[in-house]
């Protein structure tokens, strides 16, 4: 558990399940669509890359979220010392299969006992959404506890006005969980309250997989 206790989202349970059921589906689109595969988008690709070039060195990596483990994987191959975590047993299942060599655990990002400054880089890649309002805050304020003076943090979420409560994914998967969109701004601001400072902001249009979305990456104060 988190030395500094979070509010555990009501919906966890319902969250977890749907991601098992539609982690086979969505690992598969993953290598059929190049859906969430970042070598085949060129914006996302660089600015992972970007937070490996900046990160490199300065201590471990954690991948929260990592549903197949397609970014860790590929930050691993950029010689990061990278590993990745979720809540899905299913997703961790299959980034075990997928990525052999790299190292995966189950868990939620609300549950996670990071130490204070003993990461060198925080990666919640479109893995944060479904966290409610009152929760997001507290986790990105653990991830700030968690980095080195030096550190980074690079994240990216759906941009919008309203919640969408989702019923189906992937293929028309039955689901039951809600995607908390966020205005650029206010994500940003939230960041910045957790100790953070933005160094780099990407806002990325609709596309056929997805709808706006912002990614930010923030570093801890030296």
């Amino acid at each position: 558990m988190s030395s500094h206790p979070i509010d555990r989202p009501a919906d966890l349970d319902a969250v977890r399940d749907s991601y098992d059921r539609v982690a086979d589906t969505y690992a598969e689109m993953v290598r059929t669509t190049g859906m969430g595969d970042i070598r085949v988008h060129p914006w996302l690709k660089a600015s992972v890359d970007a937070f490996a070039d900046s990160v490199g060195g300065l201590g471990p990596v954690l991948d929260v979220g990592c549903g197949p483990g397609t970014v860790t994987g590929y930050l691993a191959e950029r010689g990061l010392d990278v590993s990745g975590v979720d809540l899905s047993p299913r997703m961790v299942g299959n980034a075990r299969r997928l990525y052999p060599d790299c190292r995966f655990e189950v868990a939620s990002a609300t549950e996670l006992a990071l130490g204070e400054a003993t990461l060198g880089g925080v990666l919640g890649w479109w893995s944060l959404f479904n966290l409610p309002r009152d929760v997001l805050p507290q986790v990105l304020a653990h991830f700030a506890r968690a980095l080195k003076p030096g550190g980074f943090l690079l994240t990216a979420t759906h941009v919008g006005d309203e919640d969408l409560v989702r019923t189906e994914a992937y293929g028309g998967v039955p689901v039951r969980w809600t995607t908390h969109k966020w205005r650029p701004e206010g994500f940003v601001e939230l960041i910045e309250r957790a100790g953070l400072t933005t160094v780099a902001e990407l806002r990325l249009p609709a596309d056929r997989f997805s709808g706006p979305g912002v990614v930010v990456m923030a570093g801890k104060p030296d």
